[in-house]
């Protein structure tokens, strides 16, 4: 991480929690926040990362704590803002990252216990990152929530992917509903909907590559930092009237028909 000349500090003083931070779009946007003056509570279940991501962001001078543990417990939501407050005071933003695609195929023959590990990574995990970060955000205040959800679901329905895109519309509307509840209080709460993006979720086949450039406009996949800029977007005060809205950050996927 460095800090260029000229760079603007959109998040300066700003605590913002990021899950998934071990790699791929929540490492990203780890490095961005904090080079763009944020302090960074990080989570993910891989601590030797996250360990070594904290150290790239304090040996350039920046802010960052990390816990490690699983975001399909409730207390580990509680204990990500226990650790912000202690920390840095209070939290005023939450980049809610982490998710998976499990395993893929159709409906009738998937396992349901396939299915209820999707809800809890990709949708569970969000209501108890809510439940925990809004009454901080309410003690800061002001705040804004970003989720990471998916136009799978939203603008197209994939083969095989019907619990992913289940989960993931749920946070869209679980979105939406929390930017109503919270908007009074200065609370903004937005969703983030990346396209295909070279992840580790990615997997490292090229074919499979050259296939999902095929469905973007662009022809192209993400670089995590491409949508880490967008979650940047989202939390700062650029966005100050955005809400209850579903960013589509896909490169023309859903647009693209070719």
């Amino acid at each position: 991480m460095q800090i260029e000349k000229g760079m603007t500090m959109e998040l300066k003083d700003k605590t913002i929690i990021i899950t998934g931070a071990s790699s791929g779009i929540g490492a990203a946007a780890a490095l961005l926040f904090a080079a763009r003056g944020a302090n960074v509570v990080l989570a993910a279940r891989r601590e030797a990362e996250l360990k070594t991501i904290v150290g790239q962001i304090t040996q350039s001078n920046g802010n960052a704590i990390y816990l490690a543990g699983d975001v399909r417990e409730e207390a580990f939501a509680k204990d990500l803002v226990d650790l912000a407050e202690d920390e840095f005071g209070g939290v005023d933003g939450a980049f809610n990252n982490a998710g998976t695609t499990g395993d893929m195929g159709p409906i009738p023959d998937m396992d349901g216990g396939n299915w209820q590990g999707e809800m809890a990574v990709n949708l569970n995990n969000a209501f108890y990152a809510a439940k925990y970060q809004v009454p901080a955000m309410r003690r800061r205040g002001s705040g804004a929530i970003v989720f990471t959800s998916s136009f799978v679901g939203h603008t197209i329905g994939l083969p095989g992917m019907g619990a992913y895109a289940a989960a993931k519309a749920g946070l869209i509307g679980l979105t939406q509903v929390l930017a109503v509840e919270n908007g009074a209080e200065k609370i903004r709460v937005n969703a983030l909907l990346p396209g295909g993006t070279m992840t580790p979720m990615a997997g490292d086949d090229a074919n499979f590559h050259e296939v999902v450039r095929g469905f973007h406009a662009l022809k192209r996949m993400a670089e995590p930092s491409e949508i880490a800029q967008a979650a940047l977007f989202l939390l700062s005060d650029q966005a100050s009237f955005v809400t209850g809205s579903a960013m589509i950050v896909d490169g023309g996927n859903s647009v693209n028909k070719l």
